[in-house]
Parts: structure tokens; C-alpha cells; sequence
């Protein structure tokens, strides 16, 4: 039974004011990190003239805490009632979006409303994070069954499709961060394994290949390692998920018997390639365990089998995908970041100069507009993708860490605030924007740092602009109203 709650506390005692404090603490750090991005020596200290991207960050910050508070005054159940109406209305919007934007940069994400542009991808997020909660909270929701696990992905995919089709491929990634809500709402743990296994075989096999292994020159180390990857893998996933030790021993013996007695004799007596003998193997192996589930109709088997044949397929299209399917500038930076190309005047320019701000920033940096490479506009999109560079110059190590400490504190507390929901829609959605701010933080930061692929995607509530702010606020506020509205009622 359910009874209205007769706590009485009322929505500003209902309110997660730590989350509050901890967004207008980052709103005002973005705003002085925009201010010292964009600042230049000879321009003179008008931060607030609506003329200069400071005074305009202003605007934005205004008209997010604005947002903010009418999504506060709303009954949080509208966002439970409309969440297929909004999802189906941002779709739409995505759809046709490349047909009236106008082009930036190559990108056709941007619509012109007067004045200003707005890039309805960034709203996208929150509509497909409420869709995605509405699907996943029905009452006869099993993310166990295939049907409702590749209807739950196709919500988010589709959005990332659309947004791809806008030339905007680093904000469509972002929803593949939906994959770690999906984990804590029991997604087996072998497909998350599965992706991470996916981007190690794409990596080590694209930066090796053409390395001899050992001085065994007809033979790729990154080859070599892919396929050695694989095959342990697959012992590693028949001792957890089979427990059947027939199988594992057998796999074992002659899978690495073999490939030792190969590499062995290609060393020492004559060299050949030895990754033909790992291909038979990986073959061989798949077969049996497919040969396995139908004897014993036992699935998992199967599963395995497939993963072996999907980590090959994989690693033997890597470079065809590399090299044809992807546009020239993001070959370019993923060859950059593995090491395989020096391009310090090109792809890997941005990622130098941040490093280099970053470092002359020192322990306490250079002091607020004090910093040289971004007022000399060394470093290209300092005020947006990049602005984590202007951070560490004018506030060094330390400013870095308070910055850092304050979205792992942001981040906390959403899983805390998510956990703590009665019912299953806000909990989900509450992942969802946990798993999206984790994202962008993570990536963003990597980016500056030259640990991830550049892909152009916002620091939340630092990167100048209005939509990816509005975005932001939207995403967080919502997921706040639901918080103050979860002791509306109780159960009984």
C-alpha cells in the first residue's frame, strides 16, 4: 500500500544542497577559467562586457541557474509522464538537424536561432536518459532477456547514429557511457568485459603491427600479443563462467604448449611466422567449445566460442577500419596518441601545448591571467575543449586537484543520491547522469592530458557556451527534483 509522506519538509528541505553547492562552486571556477582563457594583455579587465566570451559565459551561467530553478518547480512525476514525448521530440530535432544547420568546423550540429547557435545534441542526453529509465523501470523489465537488452541499447543508439550523421563523433561516444548504468542494473559483467577487451585488441594490434617480434622478423608482435590475449581470455572465461576443468586443461596444454614450441623453434632453428599456428589454435578451439554447447546444451560455451571469433574479426579489420572507414583527422590523432606518427604542427599540436601549460603551471601556478601560453593563444580551443590547460597554468597542481576533487565529489554523490531512490526510475536515471558526467570528465581531462583520443567533447560547467551548459544543468537539475520528490511517498 501507499500513503501520502507526512514529513512535511517541503521542497528547499527536500533539495540535495551539498549537489547544489558543489555546481555553483564548479560554475564559478568555469567562469574564471573562461575568463582567463579568453583574456588577453591588451583588452583591460571588462570580464563583464556581454562583448567578450566572459561577459557572455555570464549570460549562460544566468540563464542555466534559471533553468535550473524551473525545473525545481515542477512536479518531478512530468519528467516520468513526457519522457517518451521528449526522447521522440530530441530525435526528431537530430534528425533533421544536418539539414538547417549551418556548418562549423566541418560539423553540422549547430542551429542558428537568432543570434545564437544551439547544438541540440547536448540536450539529447537528458531526453535519452529519461526514455531509458521510463523503458527500464516497467514492472516486467528483465535486462536478462535479449528483447528488452537490445531495445534498451537501441534507445541510446540511435541518438548516437544521428548525431554521428552531424559529423559530431566525440558526443556520440558519450552515450556509450550509458553501458556502465546498464552494468549496475545487472548487464552481465562479460559484455562490459567484452568492450574492454575490444578497444585493448584494437589498440595493441594497431600500434604493433608492423613491429617484428623479438627480432623474428616475419613475425608482428601485435599480432602476436592480440591472439595471445585472446586465447588466455578465453581460459580466464571458462574457469569463471564454465568451472569445468576438462576443457580449460586441454585448451591449455596444447593452446600454450603450441605456441611456445612455435615461437621457440622460429627463434632458435627457422624463422617463420608463427601467428598462422595462433590463428589454427583460436580456430580449433572455437570449434570444440561450439561443439561443447551442443553436446552438453550449454550456451556459455557458445559465448566464449564467439568471443574468440569476434576478438579475431576484430583485430584482422583494425587496420581496414583505421585506414578506410575513418576520416583523415581521426586516423591522424589515434596514430599521435599510440606513439605511431610525430605530428607536432598538426593532429598533435593541441595536446604539446596543453601539456606544455599544464606543466609551467607548476605546484601553485602563475596566478589568475597570469599564464603566458593561453594569453599568447598557444593553445588552440583553450576556452572550450581545452580550457583544463588554462587551469593548470594559472592554478598549478593544486587548483588542478580541487577541480578534480570537486567532480569526484559531484560524482559520488550522485551514486549516493541514485542509490537512495524508492523506485527504479529514478534510480536508473541517476546512473545515467552519474555515468555521463564520468564520461566527459574522464575523457576531457585525458584529452588535455594526451591519454585519450582528441574528440572534442566539453568540460562540464567549464568549456564555454551556452548549449553544453544548459545541457548540463538540465541533466543534473532533473535528476535533483526527482531526489527532493522521492519522500512524496511511502510505502506501507
Amino acid at each position: 500500500m501507499v500513503a501520502p509522506n507526512d514529513k512535511g519538509k517541503g521542497l528547499l528541505g527536500s533539495l540535495d544542497w551539498f549537489t547544489i553547492v558543489i555546481y555553483v562552486a564548479l560554475l564559478g571556477l568555469g567562469w574564471m577559467s573562461v575568463c582567463g582563457a579568453s583574456y588577453e594583455f591588451d583588452q583591460g579587465l571588462n570580464f563583464f562586457d556581454f562583448h567578450t566570451r566572459s561577459g557572455m559565459q555570464i549570460v549562460w551561467i544566468g540563464t542555466s541557474v534559471l533553468i535550473g530553478l524551473l525545473i525545481l518547480s515542477i512536479d518531478e512525476r512530468i519528467f516520468d509522464s513526457f519522457s517518451y514525448i521528449i526522447y521522440l521530440g530530441l530525435i526528431v530535432l537530430l534528425a533533421v538537424t544536418p539539414y538547417i544547420a549551418h556548418s562549423i568546423k566541418g560539423s553540422l550540429s549547430w542551429i542558428k536561432v537568432g543570434p545564437f547557435s544551439i547544438q541540440p545534441a547536448e540536450f539529447a542526453k537528458f531526453a535519452t536518459s529519461l526514455c531509458v529509465a521510463k523503458y527500464m523501470s516497467h514492472n516486467d523489465y528483465n535486462i536478462s532477456r535479449w528483447f528488452n537488452f537490445a531495445v534498451t541499447c537501441l534507445l541510446f543508439l540511435l541518438p548516437m547514429v544521428l548525431i554521428v550523421l552531424q559529423r559530431e563523433t566525440g558526443s556520440a561516444l558519450v552515450y556509450s557511457a550509458f553501458f556502465l548504468m546498464l552494468y549496475r542494473e545487472g548487464m552481465p559483467g562479460s559484455i562490459l568485459f567484452a568492450g574492454v577487451s575490444a578497444v585493448l585488441f584494437f589498440v595493441v594490434g594497431v600500434r604493433f603491427d608492423d613491429v617484428p617480434l623479438w627480432g623474428i622478423q616475419p613475425v608482428s608482435a601485435g599480432r602476436f600479443w592480440v591472439m595471445l590475449l585472446i586465447l588466455v581470455f578465453v581460459l580466464g572465461l571458462l574457469r569463471v563462467y564454465t568451472r569445468r576443468l576438462a576443457p580449460f586443461l586441454l585448451i591449455f596444454f596444447y593452446g600454450i604448449g603450441l605456441t611456445l614450441a612455435a615461437l621457440f623453434f622460429s627463434k632458435y632453428v627457422l624463422p617463420f611466422d608463427i601467428t598462422w599456428i595462433q590463428l589454427a589454435i583460436l580456430l580449433f578451439t572455437s570449434a570444440y567449445l561450439i561443439w561443447l554447447a551442443v553436446k552438453y546444451r550449454f550456451s556459455r560455451y557458445a559465448y566464449i566460442a564467439l568471443f574468440a571469433l569476434g576478438g579475431l574479426t576484430l583485430h584482422y579489420s583494425a587496420n581496414y577500419v583505421l585506414d578506410n572507414v575513418m576520416e583523415p583527422h581521426q586516423q591522424t590523432r589515434i596514430r599521435v596518441l599510440l606513439g605511431m606518427e610525430d605530428d607536432p604542427r598538426g593532429a598533435g599540436y593541441n595536446v604539446i601545448q596543453a601539456k606544455i601549460a599544464i606543466g609551467s603551471g607548476g605546484l601553485r601556478g602563475k596566478g589568475f591571467l597570469n599564464g603566458t601560453q593561453t594569453k599568447l593563444k598557444y593553445v588552440p580551443e583553450q576556452d572550450t575543449d581545452f580550457i583544463f590547460c588554462t587551469v593548470g597554468e594559472e592554478e598549478g597542481f593544486l587548483g588542478c586537484a580541487i577541480v578534480l576533487g570537486l567532480f569526484l565529489a559531484l560524482i559520488l554523490r550522485l551514486i549516493h543520491l541514485a542509490e537512495r531512490q524508492p523506485y527504479a526510475f529514478g534510480r536508473i536515471y541517476g546512473y545515467s547522469v552519474m555515468s555521463i558526467f564520468l564520461f566527459h570528465v574522464f575523457i576531457n581531462v585525458g584529452m588535455v592530458l594526451g591519454l585519450t583520443p582528441v574528440i572534442g567533447i566539453p568540460l562540464p560547467f567549464f568549456s564555454y557556451g551556452g548549449s553544453s551548459l544548459w545541457g548540463f544543468t538540465i541533466l543534473l537539475f532533473i535528476f535533483l527534483r526527482m531526489d527532493a520528490g522521492r519522500n512524496r511517498f511511502t510505502h506501507k
